[in-house]
């Protein structure tokens, strides 16, 4: 993640709902009654984990992907992100929705959310914990804790303004500082003429993990080239890209959005 801000507006929601609402005075009384003093612990080891969600986390982002557009793409992503030559790949989604710890990278949809409405979600657990009381009494105190601590970072790294809320985000999070993959290399890239850190997912299955579906055959569902000047060159290219990879019929995949956009 190159920018902070991507994590700034769920961790101010969740501050401000945690240290301020009605709200977060209910969830820490709920939590409380189950394990007497368990806040103190959770907070400290929520408080020392913050700077890491803004620095060293990464992101791979994606948007949920309607049959409509399945021959056009969406208009407000290739404005705000295509420029002159861009390209979507639309994705098969089992490698999403499977469960795997291969990768220590873990898929979230994006909640777009206001204050108001992520109070009103934060209620709903508290309201939620009250009722299981008797059941999370009978948990060990760490798994509480890592539960609570959990569901406060995911909170934080997929919170968005609801103004973004046509991008339908999902974000694959990985935080090697909790936990490390052997199977993601970290490269120094430059992007936009800014040297960082990145870590590059290998397309490759590992079966024995739980990971099936990564590979390219599988992945790709189909390639839409977006409005460009140059859509028949991009298609060849693009053809045999794909056959070279081992998908079979690769024209197939490959549609020309014909949105007019200038």
């Amino acid at each position: 993640m190159n920018d902070f801000l991507e994590v700034q507006h769920g961790l101010d929601c969740l501050l401000k709902t945690y240290r301020e609402s009605e709200a977060g005075k209910a969830f820490k009384s709920a939590i409380n009654d189950i394990f007497e003093g368990i806040l103190t612990e959770v907070e400290q080891l929520f408080d020392g984990w913050i700077p890491h969600f803004q620095t060293n986390t990464y992101f791979t982002c994606f948007s949920e992907h309607k049959d409509s557009e399945d021959s056009f793409g969406r208009l407000s992503m290739w404005r705000a992100y295509s420029e002159t030559t861009g390209v979507a790949f639309v994705m098969n989604s089992l490698p999403f929705v499977t469960p795997s710890q291969a990768l220590k990278a873990y898929v979230s949809p994006v909640a777009y959310l206001s204050d108001q409405e992520f109070e009103k979600e934060f209620l709903k657990i508290a309201e939620n914990i009250i009722n299981d009381k008797p059941f999370l009494k009978q948990q060990d105190r760490q798994i509480i804790i890592k539960l609570i601590f959990n569901a406060f970072k995911y909170a934080v790294l997929c919170t968005k303004h609801p103004g973004f809320a046509e991008e339908i985000e999902w974000r694959v999070v990985y935080s090697p500082s909790l936990e490390e993959s052997e199977h993601l290399k970290k490269e120094i890239i430059v992007v936009r003429g800014v040297p960082q850190p990145i870590y590059k997912i290998p397309l490759k299955d590992i079966p024995d993990e739980g990971l099936i579906g990564i590979e390219i055959p599988a992945l790709i569902d189909r390639i839409i080239i977006g409005p460009t000047q140059y859509p028949q060159v991009m298609y060849e290219a693009f053809s045999d890209l794909l056959l070279e990879a081992g998908v079979r019929d690769p024209r197939d995949k490959i549609f020309i959005s014909s949105i007019p956009l200038r």
